[in-house]
């Protein structure tokens, strides 16, 4: 049973829509946020939406395992192949198994299996896997993947992996010296010591709470930095115990003066870039090789990055010969001289600060950052799917598999509602507060999407959009934020341009997910408002949906 909406509205919004059909992708003078929503219903009045019937779904389907959220390794592929006839594959955070000047431990490798070195006569060699820190430890936890080496950012991770009950053994305490730490722009650094006299983080917690300094983070769940910032913060909060309800009090009070956390440093820096922080968290060796940020200041805090090495699990005597052989080779002065080219190797003077937090510990201070992230303010958020005939096959299972899977991690308190999109529009689930009715109506929904038809992508934007603000008007506090699926570009309704400056005009968030998508204008959609824009394809897009959700809801 379906209610068709029937939009009337007066003829000078219809003037106004027409005199604005100028307007383009994000140019000219930017909307009001009224303007943007007189505008918004104005173009609303050419759209066809169709209301659809709740249907509720107990069930749900969802029986997917942590293990099995987990795309296949070979995702990520190897950044180094080694050939001996004894190969350890490593794990290495992305900071030293990147590109370029993130490339240093592959680098090393490299020259290290080309010096042709035995173990009891067999050759040997190593292997290098670029994974970010918190991905790495999923893999590892679950069991879905082991390497037969491990070298996170800093140790937190270890302790966690430890505490699940997966062996680890620390054979070197440090490979290159690097630290985490809070940037800020020099004119703020400067206003900063006037009045404060240091950096430290006590002082960053107070101009923070008091308005004067805009700080972004990113997502402890995923980041290293992250992690590291938010356990520094917590024990700041109460040095005898993070975890106090002193701590988790102070925490939601500091979470509702900060941004939303950075899905990604790139993210962060972009904000930087537009003004929107003044302050970041990101590590020294990062911040060096970023020619953006040479009119930033550095501080150091927390823990230290040394990028510790950790075997996995049993390794046999060969291949620990062969680690300690590598090992030895990334400390040799050729080596070390490398990492300091690659913008390791300084501030050795900091000592680093520990949150004296075990692997559970740690564990619970992310379910508490999430549980204060919005600081009492509820969050509602629409999804607007994609379900034209190019959806049609594995990418039309993948959207409902994974929105099925990521909906358990969206909290109660969070308010839901789902729209999708082909030629016209459908409104599947009218936002509600995410309780275990509204959740099993979103189950239905997601399992009654059909693909077929063209894909007019913005004119789903636009109804999720006024489904947002309509919300709003019921809950002023609430934090607004659109997620886009799709896996193509426009190519009915209204163009990007007509809707580019009604988004901008008020100031939500368009979170963009693309599957095996082209991500020119799905990535030009999400800019407007410092949204996510995420390449998620058929092998990843659980467990990137995952943790979407998880950082955002």
């Amino acid at each position: 049973m379906m209610k068709k909406i029937g939009t009337v509205l007066i003829v000078i919004l219809l003037a106004l829509m027409l005199a604005l059909s100028g307007c383009g992708g994000g140019g000219g003078d930017t909307l009001s946020d009224k303007d943007a929503a007189e505008t918004l219903d104005a173009l609303l009045s050419r759209i066809n939406t169709t209301e659809m019937e709740p249907v509720m779904d107990i069930d749900g389907g969802q029986s997917i395992s942590q293990q099995e959220e987990l795309p296949e390794i070979d995702i990520y592929p190897l950044s180094v192949q080694g050939g001996g006839d004894i190969d350890i594959e490593i794990f290495s955070s992305t900071e030293k198994s990147g590109a370029g000047k993130d490339g240093w431990i592959n680098t090393v490798a490299e020259a290290f299996n080309t010096e042709r070195l035995t173990v009891n006569g067999r050759s040997v060699s190593v292997s290098i896997r670029p994974i970010a820190s918190g991905l790495a430890i999923d893999y590892i936890i679950t069991g879905k993947y082991s390497p037969d080496a491990f070298t996170p950012a800093n140790e937190l991770w270890a302790y966690m992996i430890e505490d699940s009950g997966v062996d680890l053994e620390k054979t070197a305490d440090r490979l290159a010296g690097n630290t985490a730490g809070i940037l800020m722009k020099q004119s703020t650094y400067d206003d900063f010591i006037k009045k404060y006299q240091n950096v430290d983080l006590d002082n960053i917690i107070n101009a923070v709470l008091a308005e004067e300094l805009v700080l972004g983070y990113t997502n402890p769940y995923a980041s290293s930095t992250g992690l590291n910032i938010l356990t520094a913060i917590l024990k700041a909060f109460d040095e005898d115990n993070p975890l106090s309800e002193t701590a988790v009090s102070k925490l939601k009070e500091f979470q509702a003066s900060v941004p939303p956390v950075a899905f990604t440093t790139a993210q962060m820096r972009e904000s930087a870039s537009k003004g929107v922080i003044d302050a970041m968290v990101m590590e020294y060796q990062a911040y060096i090789n970023e020619p953006t940020l040479k009119n930033y200041v550095f501080t150091p805090m927390g823990v230290r990055h040394d990028s510790p090495m950790y075997i996995v699990g049993e390794m046999a005597e060969d291949e620990r010969a062969v680690l300690k052989l590598f090992t030895d080779y990334c400390l040799n002065q050729a080596s070390q001289a490398e990492a300091v080219r690659d913008g390791f190797n300084v501030h050795d003077d900091y000592v680093g600060v520990s949150p004296g937090l075990s692997g559970a510990e740690l564990l619970s201070a992310q379910h508490t950052w999430k549980d204060s992230k919005d600081a009492g303010r509820p969050v509602v958020a629409v999804f607007v799917a994609d379900i034209s005939g190019s959806m049609e096959g594995p990418p039309i299972n993948e959207l409902k598999k994974s929105l099925l899977n990521a909906a358990s991690y969206i909290g109660e308190g969070n308010y839901i509602g789902l729209a999708s999109y082909a030629d016209n529009v459908y409104i599947d689930l009218p936002i509600d507060q995410f309780t275990g009715k509204q959740r099993a109506y979103f189950n239905g929904a997601v399992k009654n999407l059909s693909p077929g038809g063209g894909t007019a992508t913005y004119d789903g934007t636009l109804v999720g959009l006024r489904m947002l603000l309509d919300k709003k008007a019921e809950i002023p506090n609430a934090r607004l934020m659109l997620f886009v699926l799709s896996d193509g570009a426009q190519n009915k309704g209204y163009a990007l341009d007509r809707v580019a400056p009604i988004v901008k005009g008020l100031g939500i968030p368009v979170h963009t997910i693309g599957y095996n998508a082209d991500l020119d204008e799905l990535s030009q959609l999400s800019a407007i408002n410092e949204g996510l824009n995420i390449d998620a394809d058929e092998g990843n897009v659980v467990y990137t949906l995952k943790n979407v959700f998880n950082a955002n809801l």
